[in-house]
């Protein structure tokens, strides 16, 4: 993933910093380092890329490290990895958890902006 489409926060301040920055709809798309989580989330990057892409202007992708971010992991009631959630003005208006395709992606973001 290409970090200036994607930003990628190291802890919980610039994670909080990208969303009260960003003007757009974010998507907090959370990730996982553990054995089982690796995979998924590597299979996602892709997707995620592709809606980063389709979006550029109009969404702000952030590719969270469930570890690096306890605090926003817990704030938006994450419980795995790969798991999203939509945010508009820092509150969550739409989620989603697992593998999903672009159009499931392009889905969970219809009507949000």
């Amino acid at each position: 993933m290409a970090a200036k489409r994607i930003h990628q926060p190291r802890e919980d301040a610039e994670f909080d910093f990208i969303l009260r920055m960003s003007g757009v709809p974010v998507l907090a798309y959370f990730t996982g380092t553990w054995p089982k989580a690796i995979e998924p989330c590597r299979a996602m990057d892709l997707v995620v890329g592709s809606v980063a892409d389709e979006f550029t202007g109009r969404l702000t992708v952030v590719r969270t490290d469930i570890t690096r971010c306890p605090a926003a992991t817990t704030r938006y009631g994450i419980a795995g990895a790969p798991s999203y959630v939509l945010l508009k003005d820092g509150e969550a208006v739409a989620d989603g958890t697992g593998l999903m395709t672009i159009a499931e992606v392009r889905t969970l973001l219809d009507g949000h902006l």
